[in-house]
């Protein structure tokens, strides 16, 4: 696949995804559970193409129950602290990839880049369940809108093949800019709240993309779906943990 069509195409994948997980929310906080379930099973079962790691198919069931599991107790618990049993899924779910890496045995290849990667997949996927603490905590209609706004806004940018220089800043920029017009527009959230959110937000996808651009061309369908989706997953905890600073 080429790196222009890669891009518009992982791009366009993250966008779904979000679309998916924040659309959701609109239904309820079950409807957001099952949409974001969804892209977590996509996450998981994807991640370990996209490393080339071994056990795939291991790896991406642990990845996506831990992902699960703390879309689950998000969905439960009573707020406002939705995330707060997230750090147990990811530390159950660390546990789990290391189990899994014990249980290939001694002298398997690539064990100690399994263990790491897959840790980082069950970080990525559990900090998705933060789309959903985002809608319970402020509703659909508020920072939950103004991160995805400019979620895409930076995704849209990163889907320009130019170099990292020039769409590293843009995307930051724009990002920053787009988050206050959607909290004006379309939401109560202040300018200054906003406009930190999509700063960051631009930030990390911007981060996010400048590793991409380094994969190969050559990657498997699984492995391309979650180098889109997993980045613009995560950045639902970075929506949250912003609203209970900046706007709560």
């Amino acid at each position: 696949m080429r790196g222009w069509t890669r891009s518009v195409a992982s791009g366009a994948v993250a966008i779904a995804g979000i679309a998916v997980a924040v659309g959701t929310g609109l239904g309820g906080v079950v409807a957001q559970f099952v949409g974001v379930a969804v892209v977590a099973v996509a996450v998981g079962f994807g991640w370990p193409h996209f490393l080339g790691i071994p056990a795939k198919k291991t790896n991406g069931a642990v990845i996506s129950l831990a992902g699960i599991a703390s879309a689950a107790v998000t969905a439960l618990v009573p707020g406002p602290q939705y995330l707060a049993w997230t750090p147990l899924a990811i530390a159950v779910g660390v546990m789990a990839v290391v189990v899994v890496q014990l249980l290939r045995g001694t002298g398997q290849s690539h064990r100690l880049e399994s263990a790491f990667g897959a840790s980082a997949g069950v970080l990525l996927c559990a900090l998705g369940a933060g789309w959903i603490a985002t809608a319970r905590l402020t509703g659909a209609g508020s920072m939950l809108l103004v991160a995805a706004i400019s979620t895409v806004v930076a995704l849209l940018l990163g889907m320009i093949r130019w170099p990292d220089t020039i769409i590293a800043p843009a995307t930051v920029v724009f990002a920053g800019l787009a988050a206050p017009l959607a909290g004006l527009v379309l939401t109560d959230v202040a300018v200054l709240p906003a406009t930190i959110a999509g700063v960051v937000i631009g930030a990390v996808l911007a981060a996010f993309r400048a590793l991409n651009s380094a994969r190969p061309d050559r990657l498997a369908a699984a492995g391309f779906v979650a180098m889109g989706l997993a980045p613009a997953f995560a950045v639902g905890a970075i929506a949250y943990f912003l609203d209970r600073m900046l706007v709560v």
